[in-house]
């Protein structure tokens, strides 16, 4: 595993979405317990780091990402003490954990927001959180402006009194307002909460959006609020977001052990992105162009080739991830059935031998696919209910994961789930897979030692046989060869690892493999 100085410049770290990883105590929601009696299979998959989505107490509105108590668990998650338990457990098998941090918008539960309902216009606990009256106390009673919430609908909701609050996600997700030295005060606290019982980083989540541009001006044209960053914003990606970031980094810094933090950053370019990682701001900034790249050769490089050379240029480890708790599955983003799992696992593998880190979502070690046909009384996301039922959401790649390949739960615990899992699964299941020469949790198991025993250096030259629907590349340690086409290429030498089996010197359709 990776460990010493920096450790998380090229760390495979794998994300744990606790309500559906594993229920350790039978009521049908994963919990902090599960992730402990997990350790053992994530240390044997050969991650250096977790990192786990929210846990926090919180009406769950919004999946854990409404927070109500940042510096405790919520009881369907366990306690402080199985946190400790979970970080002590990981920490002994050599794994290090990384911590959802979500500074943009609180719970409305929250006692800040509570206060401030209470308290009303002008009030100190109002300064908190963004607040703001109709544009025209003679004219019409709308919203102060014509921002979008991320979920459809308003970003602004009305309260008893007139006035009106922005929550740029869920009305249950008021945002802060980061103007205040009040909440920057708090945050500071929360982050040392967190260090001090031991976490080694933080994911920050929407850290593009906790500026909003002075007088929240108008957008003046309609449109939905997008994450994806294809343009400026007055409410993502504000130049004075990066001061919050300055000051944290003296924090992070006064800890021993390389403490990080990562950006859920949705910008419009990797030159606005990698503002984020400079030297005296955070340590890394997810790359999601990979993860919205085209299965195709040209879309691969173009990505590699932007992302290795902006982060050079302020001495930054690329970031690398393919599927997460906001995005459809790969498997099925590339096509679904046998196809989107070789290109998954050919795409996978690319990664894996890609400089700087990469992030892996729980169960795409598996090669699950996307949840499509979640009956419609299951759905949780909240941009289901906000869309009028037009947008299913996320709920598709938060189903929990099986772990068995029979019982109620698949494994995942012995009261159920809370979403359920497609039958088919069951052959597709850790225990299945274990040990199953070809199947994809061994891929992922045998793809991780041998980027560990072939360490990338910090660059990459591409071969001659880059062409076409072929990448081929040498990370310093192996030769990689990515044939993105529909029929077999050469391959020489003696494969270190492949997605798919090489035959009579030929890789497959769809398929990587690593020679040194």
């Amino acid at each position: 595993m990776t460990i010493g100085k920096e450790w998380w410049r090229n760390a495979v770290i794998y994300q744990v979405y606790p309500r559906s990883f594993a229920d350790g105590n039978g009521d049908g929601t994963g919990d902090l317990i599960g992730v402990r009696d997990r350790v053992p299979y994530l240390a044997r998959l050969g991650v250096d780091a977790i990192w786990l989505s929210p846990f926090y107490t919180s009406p769950l509105a919004d999946g854990g990402y409404d927070v109500a108590d940042f510096r405790d668990v919520d009881p369907r998650f366990g306690t402080l003490a199985d946190f400790d338990a979970m970080l002590t457990a990981a920490h002994e098998a050599g794994i290090k954990v990384i911590v959802d941090i979500v500074p943009n918008h609180s719970s409305s539960a929250h006692e800040w927001f509570q206060a401030a309902l209470a308290a009303g216009p002008g009030s100190p606990e109002r300064e908190r959180y963004i607040f703001r009256d109709s544009p025209s106390k003679s004219g019409p009673d709308g919203p102060p402006n014509d921002w979008q919430s991320v979920f459809h609908g308003s970003a602004w909701t009305q309260v008893d009194d007139g006035q009106w609050y922005l929550h740029l996600f869920d009305s249950s997700q008021p945002d802060f307002n980061w103007e205040n030295p009040e909440v920057r005060e708090e945050f500071l606290g929360v982050l040392r909460f967190w260090l001090d019982r031991g976490v080694d980083g933080f994911r920050v989540d929407v850290a593009h959006g906790l500026m909003k541009e002075p007088g929240l001006p108008a957008i003046g044209t309609p449109q939905s609020i997008e994450m994806l960053g294809t343009t400026k914003s007055p409410y993502f990606d504000v130049d004075t977001v990066h001061e919050i970031y300055r000051d944290w980094r003296p924090v992070l810094d006064s800890y021993p052990g390389d403490r990080m933090a990562v950006a859920e950053a949705w910008v419009e370019s990797p030159e606005r992105r990698v503002m984020y990682v400079r030297p005296d701001e955070l340590h890394q900034a997810f790359n999601f162009d990979l993860l919205m790249a085209e299965f195709t050769a040209a879309d691969f490089r173009k990505v590699i080739d932007a992302e290795l050379a902006i982060n050079a240029s302020v001495s930054a480890s690329a970031t690398w991830v393919l599927s997460n708790h906001d995005r459809p599955r790969h498997v099925t983003r590339y096509g679904d059935g046998a196809l989107g799992l070789a290109r998954a696992r050919a795409a996978t593998l690319l990664m894996l031998a890609l400089p700087g880190s990469a992030y892996v979502y729980q169960g795409e070690e598996l090669g699950l696919n996307e949840v499509l046909d979640l009956p419609e009384d299951v759905l949780d996301d909240p941009t289901w209910k906000r869309s009028g039922g037009t947008d299913r959401g996320r709920d598709g790649c938060r189903v929990p994961l099986p772990w068995a390949s029979t019982g109620s739960s698949l494994g995942f615990g012995a009261g159920g789930s809370w979403l359920p899992q497609p039958p088919a699964w069951a052959a597709i299941s850790a225990e299945a897979q274990d040990g199953v020469e070809g199947s994809t949790l061994e891929l992922y198991r045998a793809a991780i030692k041998a980027r560990h025993e072939n360490p990338a250096g910090e660059s990459i030259e591409w071969l001659p046989e880059t062409d076409g629907d072929v990448l081929s590349f040498s990370n310093g340690s192996v030769r990689v060869t990515a044939n993105f086409g529909s029929t077999p290429v050469p391959f020489t030498g003696d494969a270190i690892v492949s997605s798919a089996p090489i035959v009579d010197g030929m890789l497959p359709a769809n398929a990587t493999a690593w020679s040194r």
